[in-house]
C-alpha cells in the first residue's frame, strides 16, 4: 500500500491536527508507511492511537472537560457533563490497556506506546484527584452511568497490571481505590449492569483493596440463570438480539470468574464453562464478518462501532481462540472490519474526536444514553495489540476467514451449536 492510501485509511491527517505540528512519532509512522507496505499491525496501532490519543492526552493535561465535545444523541436523557468524560476515559483505557501493558521499546511503535503510557498514567492521576479540575464523576448521585464506566476503568487496570497499576504512585493507586469505592450502591438494574458492580469488586479483590463479595456472587448467579444456550446470555431474563453479549457480558463475566479462580475465591470449573461459552460466541463472531469487512447493524448501541468484536479480540489476546479458527484468519477478519468502518473520515470531527455514528457521522443511530464519551468502547476491538509484534497472530501469512471461504466457493466446516 502506498503512503497516500495508508493516510486515507487511518485518517492520519486528522490525527496530525489533533496532536499538533511537529509530533515526531506521527511523522515516523508516516515515513515508515511511505517506505514499506503497511502491515496489519501497523494499521491497527495507527488507528488505535488515532482514536485513543485525544482522550488520554487531554486528561493528562487536565483539559478533558475543556477540550472534549459533548455531542449527544437525539432525546438524550442524562446529565452529559457529569457522565461523558468518565465514559471516554474508562472505555478508552479498557481497550488500549493490553497494548500499553507491553511497555516501551526502541522501535517506532514502542516509543509511541511508551509516550501514550506516560500520558495514561498521568491521566489516571488527574482523573481521580478530587482537588483537580478534571476530576471525573465517581458517584451515583447525579446518574447511575458512572458505575458503568468505573467498571470499564477497573477492567482496563486489570488488563495492564504492571504498566498501568504498578506504574503509578501509591497516592494515585489510593485515589483510584477511593474513587471506585465511591460507586458502590445497594442496587442496580436487573440486566448486564449487575456485572459493573461485580467488576469493581473484582478489581478491589485483585489488588487487595477490600472487596465485597455479595455483588460478585449476585452477578454470577444472575448471568448463569440468564444463559439461553449456544453461547448466548439474556440481558436480564429476556433475550435481546444485539451485541451486549460482546459489549459487556462475555468479557466481564469471564474476567470476574478468572480473578475469583486465580485468587482461590471461586470455581475454576465455572470459569472454564464461561470461557467455553465465550469461545462459541467468538466462533459465531468470526462468521459474522463478511468478505468486505461489513457485519450486521442490529440492536442497541451500534454507535459503539467495532466494540461489537471485543470477545473475538479478547480470545485472540488470551490465545484461547475456538478450535479450528486460526490466529491469522481472525487478524485478517478484524482488519477488514476496522477498515470497513474507519475508512470513512466522518467518523471523526476536525479535532480528531469520534462523532456519533456507526460508519461516519450518523447522530440518529445514537440511543438516548449515547454521548461523545460513550463512543470510545470501540477501542475494545483492538485488544489483540497486547500480543507482541513477533507473535504468530501478527506474523503468520494472511488467511481467509469463514465468510471469504463461503462466498468464494471454497470448503469450510459446517457450523454447529454447543450443548452447554
Amino acid at each position: 500500500m502506498n503512503r497516500r492510501k495508508f493516510l486515507q485509511a487511518i485518517p492520519v491527517a486528522g490525527l496530525a491536527g489533533s496532536l499538533g505540528a511537529g509530533n515526531g512519532l506521527l511523522h515516523d509512522a508516516a515515513a515508515n508507511a511511505a517506505a514499506k507496505p503497511v502491515s496489519d499491525r501497523d494499521y491497527h496501532t495507527a488507528l488505535l492511537y488515532r482514536i485513543a490519543h485525544p482522550v488520554i492526552d487531554a486528561l493528562s493535561r487536565g483539559e478533558l472537560k475543556k477540550r472534549m465535545p459533548q455531542e449527544t444523541a437525539p432525546r438524550y436523557g442524562k446529565p452529559v457533563d457529569k457522565v461523558t468524560h468518565l465514559e471516554a476515559f474508562g472505555r478508552t483505557l479498557s481497550g488500549v490497556a493490553p497494548w500499553l501493558e507491553l511497555g516501551g521499546d526502541k522501535s517506532t511503535e514502542g516509543r509511541q506506546r511508551a509516550a501514550l503510557l506516560e500520558k495514561a498514567r498521568e491521566a489516571l492521576r488527574q482523573g481521580t484527584d478530587p482537588s483537580g479540575t478534571d476530576y471525573l464523576t465517581f458517584t451515583r448521585k447525579f446518574d447511575a452511568q458512572p458505575l458503568v464506566d468505573g467498571a470499564f476503568l477497573a477492567l482496563g487496570l486489570l488488563r495492564a497490571p504492571n504498566q498501568l497499576w504498578e506504574g503509578v504512585s501509591g497516592d494515585t493507586r489510593q485515589q483510584v481505590i477511593t474513587a471506585l469505592k465511591g460507586l458502590r450502591g445497594n442496587s442496580t438494574f436487573n440486566n448486564n449492569w449487575q456485572l459493573f458492580a461485580a467488576m469493581i469488586e473484582i478489581f478491589l479483590l485483585q489488588f487487595d483493596a477490600g472487596w465485597d463479595r455479595k455483588p460478585v456472587d449476585t452477578a454470577i448467579s444472575k448471568m448463569m440463570e440468564w444463559y439461553k444456550g449456544d453461547g448466548m446470555y439474556g440481558d436480564g431474563p429476556s433475550f435481546h438480539y444485539d451485541y451486549y453479549n460482546a459489549f459487556v457480558i462475555h468479557p466481564m463475566l469471564v474476567q470476574v470468574l478468572k480473578v475469583l479462580a486465580d485468587k482461590g475465591e471461586g470455581s475454576k470449573e465455572q470459569y472454564e464453562l464461561a470461557l467455553k461459552r465465550m469461545q462459541r460466541y467468538g466462533a459465531i463472531q468470526e462468521r459474522l464478518i463478511m468478505p468486505d469487512g461489513a457485519f450486521p447493524v442490529v440492536g442497541r448501541s451500534m454507535a459503539y462501532r467495532s466494540g461489537a468484536f471485543q470477545p473475538l479480540a479478547q480470545l485472540a489476546l488470551e490465545e484461547k481462540l475456538p478450535a479450528g479458527i486460526s490466529q491469522a484468519q481472525v487478524r485478517c477478519a478484524l482488519t477488514a472490519m476496522h477498515k470497513r468502518i474507519f475508512s470513512n473520515p466522518a467518523n471523526f470531527d476536525k479535532q480528531g474526536w469520534l462523532q456519533i455514528g456507526f460508519c461516519g457521522h450518523q447522530p440518529e443511530i445514537g440511543d438516548t444514553y449515547i454521548s461523545t464519551g460513550s463512543l470510545y468502547l470501540c477501542t475494545n476491538s483492538f485488544l489483540a495489540l497486547g500480543l507482541p509484534p513477533q507473535h504468530e497472530f501478527w506474523t503468520a501469512p494472511a488467511a481467509e476467514w469463514s465468510a471469504v471461504k463461503a462466498y468464494g466457493g471454497k470448503g469450510l466446516p459446517a457450523d454447529h451449536a454447543i450443548g452447554y
